[in-house]
């Protein structure tokens, strides 16, 4: 497949945060000259126009005919749902996702006959917010993202992903789709499920929200700050990925379970040594 950026299109199936504000970087960078969105929220699709987001709305059908890419950005079992539909549809154009999970997305299309046209990948950025309107400029610059199982994609295929991640300005990683699911388990699905459990915790003991306001610090706001995430994004993720993120919610209770009885047993001396050891993170975070 020829790559010239003049006459790129690209189709972005979901247009919001992720497919929103991937389709203006490239669009910016003049990778692709022509956006086709497919957005089953008619009100997002005209969102989505007016923002700029995508120069017209079409059908599944009509965007992957016209399109020589196609970003799958819907949450991630619709994407599951649609990926099979739209590799039907595909001669030699190049179809990623950008889904929190791939071992099940990856097992859905193993047998197809395009599966090669496919490349699996997790851009590792993202905020609690959705919708065309949650796009924003320069969003991937320097983060990471992760190609799953490049082997079993076409060589063009690949090269056309890891070009537009390039251009992104983020640095690649690449791992075996299961791999990537435990280790995202860890560093990402954690994180969500224990804001969202911290957000019930304060509104159970807090019925008075005004004092919540009042007396959050940006230490709480920071914490809970993924509790505004959407839950038809993340309950399938928890779905798809649920013995890796049981796996990690177990050692986390555990961990709790030290602080806890640190605290019941008054043992501050041990409470330190957790607390000094949790500063350790700093050599992975680097700031």
């Amino acid at each position: 497949m020829r790559i010239n950026k003049k006459i790129m299109t690209i189709a972005v199936v979901g247009i919001g945060l992720i497919g929103g504000s991937m389709a203006l970087a490239l669009k910016e960078h003049g990778l692709v000259r022509r956006v086709i969105g497919v957005e089953a929220n008619s009100v997002h699709a005209h969102q989505a126009i007016s923002l700029g987001l995508v120069d017209e709305c079409a059908t599944l059908e009509k965007a992957v005919k016209e399109a020589d890419i196609i970003l799958l950005a819907t949450p991630i079992g619709v994407a599951q749902q649609l990926l099979p539909i739209i590799l039907d549809h595909v001669d030699k154009q190049v179809v990623f996702d950008v889904g929190s999970t791939k071992h099940s997305i990856c097992e859905t299309i193993a047998k197809h006959p395009n599966r090669k046209r496919f490349v699996a990948s997790h851009p590792m950025w993202g905020t609690e917010n959705s919708g065309p309107t949650a796009a924003v400029k320069n969003a991937f610059v320097n983060k990471a993202t992760v190609i799953c199982s490049k082997e079993e994609s076409a060589v063009d295929a690949v090269a056309l992903v890891e070009k537009i991640y390039g251009i992104l300005q983020m640095h690649i990683l690449y791992m075996d789709a299961a791999a990537h699911d435990m280790h995202v388990a860890y560093v990402s699905h954690i994180s969500h499920i224990t804001s969202f459990a911290l957000a019930n915790t304060v509104l159970e003991k807090e019925r008075e929200e005004d004092a919540i306001f009042e007396l959050a610090s940006g230490g709480f706001e920071s914490t809970v700050r993924l509790a505004k995430s959407n839950a038809a994004m993340w309950v399938p993720i928890f779905m798809q990925n649920r013995d890796n993120v049981l796996d990690v919610l177990n050692e986390h209770i555990a961990q709790l379970k030290k602080f806890k009885a640190c605290l019941e047993k008054e043992n501050f001396d041990y409470l330190q040594e957790l607390i000094e050891n949790a500063n350790g993170i700093r050599r992975i975070l680097k700031n």
